[in-house]
């Protein structure tokens, strides 16, 4: 879980705006939980924006609206039904603990083809590997600018991807540097989770476009 320190607080037409200390890996749609700043700012909220200029509310059809005179970086805005706030300075947290359940040990276990017994230790690295393999596929793609949902995949491509990378970890259990362990006399194979294939089908690393 990473959490961040506020400097800044406001409220305007119902959405309120926390700055922050320092950059974040906060998205869009991710919930946050704010704490030590007051009983109007704090509690558990969903990200609406990440406003890079200072807010001035919002107009007849609900968008918000931003004066470009005023940057101010690191900022998060969600929905808040309260008085407004002047913008003054602030102490407190948000703590963003993104959890990603994209595919299951259920569905990697089909993907291997095998069956592991629980409790086991492979079973233990199972789960290990499909937690650090959905974070790091999640990871990498909010890097590459999308916005997806913790808890459904964005679609099949993204499923596939993410099981193939999953399984790779699992794989490479006992495994040294880049290759699996093996006792076979031919020597040991090499070994690449993030494979071609595998950011292919998550879509990474997107083109920039100008």
């Amino acid at each position: 879980m990473a959490t961040y320190t506020v400097t800044n607080k406001y409220l305007i037409d119902n959405f309120a705006v926390l700055q922050l200390l320092t950059p974040s890996e906060i998205a869009v749609g991710s919930s946050i939980t704010v704490a030590g700043v007051d009983a109007t700012f704090n509690g558990t909220y969903t990200v609406r924006a990440l406003p890079q200029y200072l807010f001035i509310g919002i107009d007849t059809e609900g968008d918000l609206l931003y004066d470009y005179q005023v940057p101010i970086a690191d900022q998060v805005l969600y929905a808040k039904t309260a008085s407004d706030v002047e913008r003054v300075a602030a102490s407190g947290t948000v703590a963003y603990d993104p959890v990603c359940t994209w595919v299951t040990a259920a569905q990697v276990m089909s993907f291997l083809g095998i069956t592991i017994s629980n409790p086991s230790d492979d079973y233990t690295l199972l789960t290990q590997s499909v937690s650090a393999g959905n974070q790091f596929c999640y990871r990498r793609r909010q890097e590459s600018s999308y916005i997806d949902s913790l808890s459904v995949s964005p679609g099949g491509d993204v499923t596939l991807g993410t099981l193939m990378y999953c399984a790779a970890l699992w794989r490479s259990r006992g495994s040294i540097e880049a290759t699996y362990a093996t006792f076979d006399g031919m020597g040991s194979a090499p070994q690449q989770s993030l494979t071609p294939i595998v950011k292919q089908l998550l879509g990474i690393p997107r083109p920039a476009v100008a």
